[in-house]
């Protein structure tokens, strides 16, 4: 069986347990509304996911606080986490099963059996504003009958049986119900897995052989984490090059719903729990002043920025010691400062022993074209272009996402290209290598299989202008290199004189003609193109009185994907379209003859 054979299997076994999982809800009906279905079953999942990973030790660390009470230890942590063989523990007698026993006192015991967990998943539990739910379920006479559905075997959720891969796949599918039952973006909340996947293997890039030889030690971030998943695939890819490899993850999280399975994703995998931290990427950054060798996001866009303005503007004015000097983009779309977060936290080689940092970001069509020349926007991609960090632009199927149909990209970044790709940047229009899911999961209706992956992958390690297809010639992927100077362009001010209209002659100021705004003008060159020989081409034939104000001229950049693979499809004959047109008249007639009888 395939890697791809395996994913598409146990997708479907996941799925299956979350339908179960997401079935309790019934229990919920009249109660709640279906959006908020999802208040209740999301953190049950975290709580029982802790209980039958705590239940094979339960008993020593019970045994072990008795004794630490007995010899009067006040500072137990390490004792017990030891006894738990987990970060974390749960010193209530109580379990999911023996809260059963006493249903008149179920709310009580139940809110001591939460408060007896370690303080690392309380502050979980409380992030999830549980305690709320808590209240409801038990005025309502639900919460036995919730508790009791989540001991039966469908709602099992040990690390023993359940892998922390697979418990990602369950809180995606819990998240995904949840989000479209309350007509939420649930594409805000995390990323499909085979995207993940392509993103790893560009992070891997060429470098293979070299981190199987060297072996791996990184830091690996997302600025927008959702339930982490991305940081776990990206480890998982790491290991499977090199076994031993170290890798510490770090994430931030807005959403305090999604930030807490993370969080509780990440304890139960034996990571640092710390790692992981709640708050706003752009406002309140909460890894200022780390660096990552590897940078793994999706962040939000079509987001505004409104609420954290204030603080990128700061961050702006500070120049180079901030995040955001080059620029900021339109206040309605947020996607590029998360991108210039990301290009300011890569490793730089400045450090001794440093590594030079790689990011795979998503990013949707606007990041190409939005922004005229001297706008954030424009700046930014300068930005990158100037300093020659931008080794490679992805263009991805449409229907890919869950909650998106729009055209997206995969920008690859780093901080220290190879020599072959030094001031050459690398489109690759993979739009047209995709297989179709046999079942559409919100918006998704295409994936990019193992095949896809594959064929995406030789382009860009191929490095040349060419065009792939596999064997059936079903899948696509077009690969084009640019140098860097493509992307750039003047824009001219193009002025033409204020003539005197008795005259007929231009009106003059000290020996100068003026401008007649009201026949000016731009003209777009690209900065490979002489200016001179533009104008007397493109300009000075038509407008002989024409000239350059070069205090206007701005410098832009641009990357024109979309024009670089257009095909030009001939349209039909009209006879063809006739003929068409016909068949179906006669297709339709027979059909209503059939109907009317």
């Amino acid at each position: 069986m395939s890697n791809n054979d395996i994913q598409q299997q146990t997708t479907v076994n996941i799925q299956e347990k979350a339908n179960l999982i997401w079935a309790i809800a019934d229990k919920l009906v009249g109660v709640y509304k279906p959006h908020e279905y999802g208040n209740v079953i999301l953190p049950m999942c975290v709580i029982k996911r802790f209980e039958d990973t705590l239940a094979p030790t339960k008993e020593k660390v019970l045994a072990t606080n008795e004794k630490l009470d007995k010899d009067g230890i006040v500072v137990k942590k390490g004792f017990l986490e030891s006894a738990a063989e987990q970060k974390f523990y749960n010193l209530s007698p109580f379990d999911f099963q023996k809260l059963l026993n006493d249903p008149e006192n179920i709310k009580v015991n139940f809110e001591s059996y939460l408060n007896h967990f370690s303080d690392n998943v309380i502050d979980i539990i409380h992030r999830m504003d549980f305690d709320r739910e808590i209240e409801k379920m038990a005025d309502n006479g639900v919460l036995y009958l919730v508790i009791k559905e989540f001991c039966t075997p469908k709602a099992y959720l040990g690390a023993d049986q359940i892998t922390s891969v697979d418990m990602g796949y369950i809180f995606e599918e819990l998240v995904r119900k949840f989000s479209e039952s309350y007509d939420e973006q649930a594409g805000a909340h995390f990323t499909a897995r085979d995207i993940i996947y392509l993103m790893s293997e560009l992070l891997v890039g060429d470098d293979e052989e070299k981190l199987e030889e060297e072996g791996i030690t990184a830091s690996i971030y997302d600025m927008a984490m959702g339930t982490s998943q991305m940081l776990g695939c990206l480890t998982e890819r790491f290991l499977k090059i090199d076994p031993e490899a170290e890798i510490t993850s770090y994430g931030q999280e807005l959403n305090n719903q999604t930030f807490a399975i993370a969080k509780a994703d990440t304890l139960i995998k034996g990571g640092n729990a710390d790692n992981m931290r709640q708050g706003d990427t752009l406002g309140d950054d909460q890894f200022k002043g780390y660096k990552f060798d590897y940078i793994i996001s999706n962040p939000p866009f079509g987001i505004e920025w409104k609420t954290s303005k204030e603080e990128v503007t700061k961050e702006h004015n500070l120049g180079e010691a901030g995040r955001f000097a080059p620029g900021l983009p339109a206040i309605g779309d947020g996607q590029m400062l998360f991108l210039l977060n990301g290009v300011a936290k890569l490793k730089d080689g400045e450090e001794q022993d440093d590594q030079y940092g790689r990011m795979a970001i998503i990013q949707n069509g606007s990041s190409l074209f939005k922004g005229d020349a001297g706008s954030g926007e424009s700046e930014i991609r300068g930005y990158l272009l100037e300093n020659d960090w931008l080794e490679a632009i992805i263009q991805l199927p449409n229907a890919l996402f869950y909650n998106a149909g729009i055209a997206t990209y995969i920008w690859l970044i780093t901080k220290q290209k190879s020599e072959e790709r030094q001031g050459k940047v690398q489109l690759i229009d993979a739009s047209q290598c995709f297989e179709k899911r046999r079942k559409s999961l919100g918006n998704k209706r295409v994936e990019i299989t193992e095949a896809c992956r594959n064929l995406i992958m030789e382009a860009y390690h191929d490095f040349t202008n060419w065009s792939y297809e596999s064997d059936n010639q079903e899948l696509k992927v077009e690969s084009k290199v640019l140098d860097n100077e493509y992307f750039k362009y003047s824009k001219l001010t193009i002025e033409r004189p204020l003539v005197d209209e008795e005259t007929g002659e231009p009106i003059l100021k000290k020996g100068k003609p003026q401008p007649d705004a009201k026949k000016r003008d731009t003209e777009i060159v690209p900065w490979t193109e002489d200016i001179e020989e533009y104008m007397e081409k493109n300009v000075l034939p038509y407008a002989p009185d024409a000239w350059i104000d070069e205090k206007k001229t701005k410098i832009g950049y641009e990357i024109p994907f979309t024009r670089e693979f257009y095909k030009y499809v001939a349209p039909r004959k009209s006879e063809d379209i006739f003929s068409h047109l016909k068949e179906l008249e006669a297709k339709e007639n027979e059909l209503m003859n059939k109907i009317l009888g």
